[in-house]
């Protein structure tokens, strides 16, 4: 893996050395955490960071025989686990949890030296409107007590329902007939979450950079065509630049990687670059 973008000012172009469970990580892991670290200022009182992360094909699918999983290299999934062990909660819609089979962070699958002072591994939170879940689901009953999943709901959703995930994951009620995105990230931030991380899916991302709280897009852009009728990362959400009230659009390019024609971008907000 090598960093292509920001380019050294002198000399050959940085290598990324690959991450090498053996030794902990050693200093690919460290070189990658540093590229990915989040800032130390959160965007606005009280507000959690909120980044996100996707892959799309070099046509511009989100999704290659319905999931993004098939998109993927293995790049792609070395990056996936820096973020996921930088992060404080992972976000998903119920969509994407079905579709792509969620389950809990398992302890191996998290970097410990990226944890410090956290739980060995970060909950995930869905949200889910109805609550249409199986409550034997492996996401439910598998998560261990210091990252028991967290159910992002609304009072209109069953009684029975509630009251059958509660048993498994924490519930949290976090709206009447509907979830804003303000909502979400609102109860994230009271259960002590600052650093959040949205891995789908391509509505939920639209929703949040709608409400313009999208701080952070990390995207791979995979070397694969993919065709046939797969959407794009966006849904919905931004489509008119500044002049629409509540959009948000323009994103500043922050470093790229390569490897084996995947490409690794990070955007951040244009204002925060």
């Amino acid at each position: 893996m090598r960093l292509i973008f920001p380019a050294p000012a002198s000399g050959p172009v940085d290598l990324i050395d690959p991450i090498d469970p053996a030794t902990g990580g050693g200093p690919g892991l460290a070189r990658i955490a540093r590229l990915y670290a989040y800032p130390p200022a959160a965007p606005g009182p009280g507000r959690p960071w909120v980044r996100a992360n996707f892959v799309a094909s070099a046509d511009g699918s989100a999704t290659a025989q319905g999931r993004s999983g098939a998109l993927s290299g293995k790049a792609d999934r070395e990056v996936f686990s820096v973020l996921r062990s930088l992060t404080d909660v992972i976000l998903a819609g119920a969509g994407t949890v079905r579709a792509e089979k969620y389950r809990p962070v398992r302890e191996h699958e998290a970097w410990a030296g990226l944890r410090a002072g956290r739980t060995p591994t970060p909950p995930i939170a869905v949200v889910t409107g109805s609550l249409d879940l199986d409550p034997d689901d492996p996401l439910l009953t598998e998560a261990p007590a210091w990252a028991r999943t967290i159910l992002l709901t609304t009072q209109a959703a069953p009684a029975d329902r509630r009251a059958a995930a509660a048993r498994r994951a924490d519930v949290v009620v976090a709206g009447r007939d509907m979830l804003s995105v303000e909502a979400i990230i609102a109860a994230l931030a009271d259960r002590g979450h600052q650093r959040i991380l949205v891995e789908g899916g391509p509505h939920l991302l639209g929703q949040i950079a709608a409400a313009g709280m999208l701080d952070e897009l990390c995207l791979t852009l995979s070397p694969m065509l993919a065709g046939g009728q797969g959407g794009r990362i966006l849904a919905s959400g931004p489509a008119g630049g500044d002049d629409l009230p509540g959009t948000q659009g323009a994103l500043s390019l922050a470093h790229v990687l390569e490897d084996s024609g995947f490409l690794l971008c990070r955007y951040v907000r244009a204002n925060e670059s």
